[in-house]
């Protein structure tokens, strides 16, 4: 059960550590210290979901529904332009500063307009978008659903067992990312380092969008 376990943890880890919309989009919230648990736990319970919906044998049903693949392919698309527009405008005109207030940075009662501050954001736009940069993204249904639910089918009886050491990776990774986040946020407390991070999003996210058109 250990060595499935570990194997599940292993690979989860590996197919979730790249430079990608989702994780782009957990960086920014955690240096933001914005709605930071909420967006990690979104995006590991909907791994979590994406895993246990792969083990299930739903990667294997896909495989007769191309057309449904072909519509999540191109919503996800329109979404990952919009997105990346969206952070291109900010790299070209931030409006505010950055960081969200924090104890660090929060000012003082009736200083509000001094330099510091920011406005944040509502819960419900920020977990829809954190949801959509998951669950439109057709790249997820590939690694997670259908090439993690496939190797886990190769370890028998003990497929769930790998199916937690592959959640409990997800766990790991976005807590870890989104809390951790605030340590870079010494580096990135001026406007241009946040124009930067913007720009490096929008072109993240454009160049996803379009290699969803031209590569099927």
């Amino acid at each position: 059960m250990l060595p499935s376990f570990l194997a599940g943890l292993g690979l989860g880890l590996t197919l979730i550590i790249a430079i990608g919309a989702q994780n782009l989009f957990v960086l920014r919230q955690g240096l933001r210290r914005e709605h930071v648990f909420a967006v990690a736990a979104v995006c590991a319970a909907s791994d979590a979901a994406l895993i246990a919906l792969g083990v299930s044998g739903l990667g294997l049903a896909l495989t007769a529904l191309p057309w449904l693949v072909e519509v999540i392919r191109w919503a996800g698309a329109l979404f990952l332009l919009g997105y990346g527009l969206l952070a291109a405008r900010r790299a070209i005109r931030p409006s505010g500063h950055a960081l969200a207030p924090s104890p660090e940075t929060e000012p003082a009662p009736g200083s509000a307009g001094r330099a510091g501050t920011a406005v944040r954001s509502r819960l419900a736009p920020v977990l829809l978008t954190c949801l959509a940069l998951t669950w439109l993204n057709p790249h997820v249904y590939l690694d997670t659903v259908f090439f993690l639910g496939l190797v886990a089918s190769g370890h028998g009886e003990a497929r769930w067992v790998f199916a937690a050491g592959a959640m409990l990776g997800s766990i790991l990774w976005f807590f870890g990312l989104a809390f951790g986040a605030r340590y870079l946020s010494r580096w990135l407390a001026t406007p241009r380092a946040w124009r930067i991070l913007d720009a490096l999003i929008a072109v993240v996210m454009i160049a996803l969008a379009v290699s969803l058109v031209l590569v099927p």
